[in-house]
C-alpha cells in the first residue's frame, strides 16, 4: 500500500509544533524520543524525524515525499522541491544584527565586515545584490555570540523575540527574509501519492481554519441586530434565535479572531452582553 512518507523535525523550533499540527489532523502514530520512523495507524503516511536541514535534500530525492520546514531552510538549501502550504506557525525573521554600541548607516555598513552565520547562501544573495563586500564567517549554533568573542563584526541569525540579541549585546538592523513553517513536497509524487497530499492538505487547512477563527455567542435586543450584524457579519450572517425573554436574541456567528477583538467594543455599545468567544476544532470551508 502506497504511504505518505512525511519528514519533521527530530528535535528543535519545529519539532513539537509539527507533530502538534499532524495530530490535531487526526493522524495517529508513536512519537517516542530518538525513533526515526513512525507509522500512521490510521492514515496512510509515515513519519521521518530527520535534521531540519537534511529534510529539503530528502524530499527533493525522493527518500521523503514531504516535509515540515521554515521558508528560510527552503531558501537556504535551494533544492528543487515545492511549498504546497505555508502553515502559520514558527513565525521568525532572518535579519543582520550588529553590536549596541555601534552606529548603523545603512547596508554599507557592513563593507569590509566579517559576518557570522549559519545561512551563508541566503547571506551571500544579500550582500551581492546590496554590492557589499564582506567576509562571511559560518558557524552553526549559537552565532549571537560571535562579536562578542571576537570572531566577528556582526551576524546574521534567525530572530523571533529579539531577547537573544539583546542579551547578547546585539541590535537588529536588517531584515533580509521572513520565514513562517511550510509543507514542501517532492515535485515528482505519484498519482496515488498525490492523492493521499490532497486528503492531509484538506485537513491541514481545516485545523488552520479552525485556528484563526472563534464562534461567537452573545445575546442582544432584538432592536441591536441590524448594528450587532453589520459589526459581525461572520462567514455570511449570523445565527438568530429567539430568547426566553421577550424582546431578545441570541446571535451565533464565525469570526476571525483579530476582527473579534478590533470589534468588541463596537459590539458592546451596540448593545451585546454575555459575549462568549469559543474555539473551533475543526473548519470545512
Amino acid at each position: 500500500m502506497n504511504k505518505l512518507k512525511i519528514a519533521i523535525q527530530k528535535d528543535g523550533r519545529l519539532s513539537d509544533s509539527s507533530k502538534k499540527l499532524l495530530v490535531e489532523c487526526g493522524l495517529k502514530f508513536s512519537n517516542g524520543t530518538g525513533m526515526l520512523k513512525s507509522v500512521v495507524t490510521n492514515f496512510p503516511a509515515e513519519i521521518l524525524y530527520l535534521r531540519d536541514d537534511d529534510i529539503p535534500q530528502y524530499v527533493e530525492q525522493g527518500v521523503a515525499d514531504a516535509g515540515i520546514i521554515g521558508e528560510n531552510m527552503v531558501a537556504e538549501k535551494s533544492k528543487d522541491i515545492r511549498i504546497v502550504e505555508r502553515l502559520g506557525f514558527a513565525r521568525c525573521r532572518l535579519s543582520l544584527a550588529i553590536p549596541r554600541e555601534e552606529e548603523y548607516t545603512g547596508p554599507e555598513f557592513f563593507n569590509g565586515k566579517k559576518i557570522a552565520t549559519s545561512y551563508p547562501n541566503i547571506l551571500s544573495d544579500y550582500l551581492r545584490k546590496n554590492n557589499i563586500k564582506a567576509a562571511i564567517e559560518e558557524i552553526s549554533g549559537s552565532v549571537e555570540i560571535a562579536p562578542g568573542i571576537g570572531l566577528a563584526d556582526a551576524v546574521c541569525d534567525i530572530v523571533s523575540s529579539g531577547s537573544t540579541l539583546m542579551t547578547n549585546g546585539l541590535k537588529e538592523v536588517v531584515t533580509i527574509l521572513t520565514s513562517q513553517a511550510v509543507l514542501v513536497v517532492n515535485k515528482k509524487l505519484s498519482g496515488k501519492k498525490s492523492e493521499i497530499l490532497d486528503k492531509l492538505l484538506f485537513r491541514i487547512r481545516a485545523v488552520k481554519n479552525a485556528g484563526e477563527n472563534k464562534y461567537i455567542l452573545l445575546n442582544a435586543p432584538e432592536s441591536a441586530v441590524a448594528r450587532i450584524a453589520e459589526i459581525l457579519p461572520g462567514m455570511k450572517s449570523p445565527t438568530i434565535l429567539p430568547l426566553v425573554e421577550k424582546g431578545w436574541v441570541s446571535l451565533h456567528s464565525v469570526v476571525r479572531e483579530d476582527d473579534f477583538w478590533e470589534s468588541i467594543n463596537m459590539l458592546k455599545e451596540a448593545g451585546a452582553e454575555g459575549i462568549l468567544v469559543i474555539p473551533i476544532e475543526k473548519m470545512i470551508k
